[in-house]
C-alpha cells in the first residue's frame, strides 16, 4: 500500500514508513504512549519499543510536526496480503472473526494508533484518517476494522459505561457480530449511571460511521477493554469531509489507541 508524502495541513505533514529507521521511530512513539504513559506491559519494553510480528507487513502511516521534525502520532494498516504474510489479523487474538472476514469485498485492519501528549487535537488526528483514506482510495477497499481500546485504569467504571453506551446506541441490528477470547471481568462494585465522554478514536469512528460488533475483549497488558469497530466505506464516503474539517482544539489529558 502507498500513500503520497509531503501532505499537510496546518503545522503537520503526513508520512508512509519507507526504511528501518522510520518504522522504529513509530515503535518507539508507541512505546512511549501505551507503556510509559498507559502502563502497558509490552514484550520488548527493554528495548523501548512497541513491535510485533505484524509491523513488517503492514503500511504505517505518520504524522510530523514540521517545526521540529518530531513524530506526533502513527497507525498501521494491514491488508489481506499482508494478513496472509503475517499469519492472520492482530484482532484474531482477541476476537473470532468469521463473520467479518465472510463479508463480500475487500478488508482491511486499522491498528496501533497512538498520538503523543500534546498533540491531541482534531487536525493531527484527521491527517492520520487522510492517510488512511488515500490508501483505501488507491486499493478498492469496502470495509476497515480494528480494535478500539477503552482504558481499564484508573477507573473501571468509566471504562464500563463507555461499553454501555457504545454497545446501546452503536450497535445496529445487521452489523455482523464478533465474538472475544477473553471477556472483561464484571464490576466488583456493579453498575454505574455515569454518562462518559468517549474517548477521541472511538469518537472518530463513530462520526465516520462505524459501529461496534460486539462485547469487548479483555486485553491485560494493555490494561485496556478492547471493542471490534467495522466501518463500511460506504458510510466513510459520506462521514469523511464533513468530519475532518480543521479542528485544532486540544485535550491534553486523553491518549489515543487501538
Amino acid at each position: 500500500m502507498s500513500v503520497s508524502p509531503g501532505d499537510t495541513r496546518s503545522r503537520y505533514r503526513i508520512e508512509l514508513v519507507q526504511n528501518q529507521k522510520m518504522l522504529r521511530e513509530a515503535q518507539q512513539l508507541r512505546y512511549r504512549v501505551f507503556a510509559e504513559e498507559l502502563g502497558a506491559r509490552l514484550p520488548h519494553a527493554d528495548e523501548g519499543l512497541d513491535r510485533d510480528r505484524y509491523d513488517p507487513h503492514c503500511g504505517h502511516i505518520l504524522v510530523r510536526d514540521k517545526t521540529n521534525g518530531n513524530l506526533v502520532a502513527c497507525t498501521r494498516v494491514l491488508s489481506p496480503e499482508g494478513a496472509a504474510a503475517a499469519g492472520g489479523y492482530y484482532s484474531q487474538g482477541e476476537f473470532e472473526i468469521g463473520a467479518i472476514l465472510d463479508l463480500p469485498g475487500r478488508a482491511v485492519e486499522v491498528g496501533r494508533t497512538c498520538v503523543a501528549a500534546g498533540y491531541r487535537n482534531g487536525a493531527v488526528i484527521g491527517l492520520l484518517w487522510q492517510g488512511i483514506g488515500r490508501l483505501v482510495k488507491d486499493h478498492h477497499v469496502d470495509y476497515l476494522f480494528g480494535c478500539a481500546s477503552v482504558p481499564l485504569t484508573p477507573d473501571p467504571l468509566y471504562a464500563h459505561a463507555v461499553i454501555r453506551e457504545l454497545l446501546q446506541r452503536h450497535r445496529s441490528a445487521n452489523t455482523p457480530r464478533v465474538k472475544p477470547r477473553h471477556e472483561l471481568p464484571p464490576l466488583e462494585s456493579g453498575e454505574t449511571e455515569l454518562t462518559p465522554r468517549l474517548p477521541p478514536l472511538i469518537r472518530t469512528y463513530l462520526s465516520l460511521g462505524a459501529r461496534a460488533c460486539g462485547e469487548p475483549c479483555w486485553d491485560p497488558l494493555f490494561k485496556v477493554a478492547d471493542l471490534f469497530m467495522l466501518l463500511s466505506l460506504r458510510e466513510l464516503a459520506v462521514n469523511f469531509a464533513r468530519h475532518f474539517a480543521p479542528n485544532e482544539q486540544e485535550n491534553p489529558s486523553e491518549a489515543v489507541r487501538a
